[in-house]
């Protein structure tokens, strides 16, 4: 153990000392192509300055970090169990100040119901219901300039078929998020 000095004085940006703070976030993986796709379209037109985060599909934005190893265990399961869950791609989804690409996996949603019941009680109020998949490639813009990215990339956004590849466990750290793990869905039954 390290130990200070005697007399001297942390820096006061120092995080605490102990457990780990930071809330914990799970997404699903798209496949590499998908991915890359909407990579482009997000580095494209978010904002530079606040675009700190490749392209994701978020299933719980902040789940505390006392779930970390019962968390870890439970989405390494859930993939092991699983095969690549279907999806689609169908549209855009205007998100008033922002652009997203509109998503749907009633599989990925049942996968994220058996989290969400196994951390009952502990989802923040907007954990709490039932997303709509997304990806965002545009957000905290004005109205106006949102809708005008939609209306130009209405035609460039292709229904299409493909499967989510896995879970992934992130830390949040007030800008690019910490990895913690990744999964991929290897098991035999579909999602």
């Amino acid at each position: 153990m390290v130990r200070d000095p005697p007399g001297s004085r942390r820096a006061v940006s120092e995080p605490p000392a102990g457990p780990d703070r930071a809330p914990l976030i799970v997404t699903a993986t798209l496949p590499t192509d998908l991915f890359a796709w909407a990579d482009g379209l997000r580095r494209a037109h978010y904002p530079a300055e606040r675009n700190v985060l490749p392209a994701h599909v978020t299933l719980f934005h902040a789940l505390p970090p006392s779930v970390g190893p019962e968390l870890t265990r439970l989405l390494a399961r859930l993939c092991g169990d699983h095969g690549p869950v279907p999806a689609e791609v169908c549209g855009l989804h205007d998100l008033g100040r922002g652009t997203a690409i509109a998503l749907v996996s009633p599989g990925l949603l049942s996968l994220r119901e058996r989290i969400a019941e196994h951390c009952h009680g502990l989802l923040t109020a907007q954990d709490q219901g039932v997303p709509r998949l997304h990806v965002t490639i545009q957000n905290k813009v004005t109205p106006a300039a949102a809708r005008a990215l939609q209306e130009q990339v209405r035609g460039a956004v292709p229904h299409r078929r493909f499967a989510f590849a896995g879970l992934a466990l992130h830390r949040y750290r007030g800008g690019p998020w910490e990895g913690v793990g990744h999964w991929s869905f290897r098991g035999k039954r579909g999602g």
